[in-house]
């Protein structure tokens, strides 16, 4: 077992956020707290790699504020001091919700910015300048091309969930971001993954950082006990009605691989009676809050998703996430079953697994190291056209490395 630091006294953290810490409820730090704190502190750039669910965004949020508040300066009309970038509106959402908590009874100021929502009153809280800006790429670079906000005054950036926000269509935004920011700069990345091509970007932009990586950075959490359906593609609606008939009134996320896809199952479940919404990019802002806020307060406790709730969704007491579909992309496998077992409990994923996303379960298994169990005898065999992966014949995401600008890089920039 990884040893770390006990308590959070121990870190390095000035008075007034350890107080913060406190008022939260909070008093001994994940592995990943007790590793990157010290080493945000310092002024280093720092690569940060660990499980979803386990900190990860305290660890540079809390730092973070302590850098703010030791400088004692105010930010410039329409600047800010520091920038958080997060691929999703809800992730954004969240880490602004964060930096509020720690920074309560601070003068820090904090401003989140993100597509989907009319963007006058994001100008005008721009407009005295803040200390800590949390965006998405895509909204930021439309404030920054009207001159509505400036970014060389800003000297710390950090990149939540580093390998989808430098994958496919987020690198050319990345790029133009990082390009106007002021020097010299402290930038700091996190993820739960980052895989060597991915790693290879992210060097472009760090000058000799420190590499954390408190736990293995594709292994889920041990205290999600995964298991696979296997079943063929045309039975998949009847088997989920009758998996969820036994998970009634429980939290429960179901993952579809499209937005038509997570309509349709979203649909299906509800005429069996279950509270349900549907989240997606295609969904408005409003939309997506509202689903979250009843999947939260358990008045609709399903909750049917594309990959765009992956990372954005930090709800506790999930009791199980679904993969109706397994995902092209075994990273993302990581992301989706880790909403569940968060902040210490234990969580459940099941896997409907056709004959045509065996290769896909395949590369799940080598990538994390742990075979599902098997809630069936024996698998379907794959017949004809059916032996092929799913999406076999298509170009997959990861292939387009450079993210220049094509459709599916399009779709992510709107999406979040």
């Amino acid at each position: 077992m990884t040893q770390h630091t006990t308590a959070f006294t121990n870190l390095g953290l000035s008075a007034p956020v350890l107080a913060a810490v406190a008022g939260a409820g909070y008093d001994t730090p994940t592995p990943i707290q007790g590793k990157a704190i010290p080493a945000v502190l310092s002024g280093r750039d720092v690569v940060g790699l660990a499980q979803t669910g386990s900190g990860k965004t305290a660890a540079f949020v809390l730092p973070l504020i302590d850098q703010l508040l030791a400088e004692k300066k105010q930010a410039p009309g329409k600047t800010a001091r520091a920038l958080i970038l997060a691929p999703t509106r809800e992730l954004a959402a969240q880490i602004a919700e964060s930096v509020n908590t720690y920074a309560a009874g601070s003068n820090l100021t904090c401003t989140v910015i993100f597509g989907g929502v009319k963007p006058g009153p994001q100008i005008r809280a721009m407009a005295r300048g803040v200390d800590i800006l949390v965006a998405t790429p895509g909204r930021l670079l439309d404030h920054a091309s009207t001159g509505a906000l400036r970014l060389d005054h800003t000297r710390r950036v950090i990149l939540d969930e580093a390998d989808q926000m430098l994958d496919l269509g987020f690198m050319p935004a990345i790029r133009k971001i990082l390009k106007q920011l002021g020097s010299p700069r402290q930038t700091v990345m996190f993820s739960a993954t980052m895989p060597a091509p991915i790693r290879k970007l992210a060097d472009e932009f760090l000058k000799n950082p420190i590499t954390i990586a408190a736990t293995p950075p594709s292994r889920p959490v041990e205290r999600i006990a995964q298991a696979v359906l296997y079943v063929n593609a045309a039975d998949k609606p009847d088997t989920l009605v009758d998996l969820m008939s036994k998970e009634v009134g429980r939290k429960v996320i179901v993952f579809t691989r499209t937005k038509r896809g997570a309509d349709r199952v979203a649909k299906r479940l509800a005429q069996y009676g279950h509270g349900v919404n549907a989240i997606h990019g295609n969904k408005s802002q409003g939309q997506r809050e509202r689903a979250l806020a009843a999947f939260k307060e358990g008045k609709a406790p399903v909750l049917v998703a594309t990959d765009i709730a992956a990372r954005g969704i930090d709800v506790e007491g999930i009791d199980l996430v679904v993969n109706y579909e397994l995902p092209n992309v075994p990273e993302s496998y990581v992301h989706r079953i880790g909403r569940t077992a968060r902040a210490g409990a234990d969580g459940r994923a099941v896997a409907l697994c056709a004959p045509d996303e065996r290769k896909l379960l395949k590369d799940i298994v080598k990538l994390t190291g742990i075979e599902p169990k098997s809630l069936n005898d024996a698998p379907p065999m794959p017949k004809g056209d059916a032996a092929k992966p799913a999406g076999a014949g298509k170009p997959k995401r990861r292939r387009n490395r450079r993210g220049g600008g094509g459709q599916s890089g399009q779709r992510q920039r709107r999406a979040a």
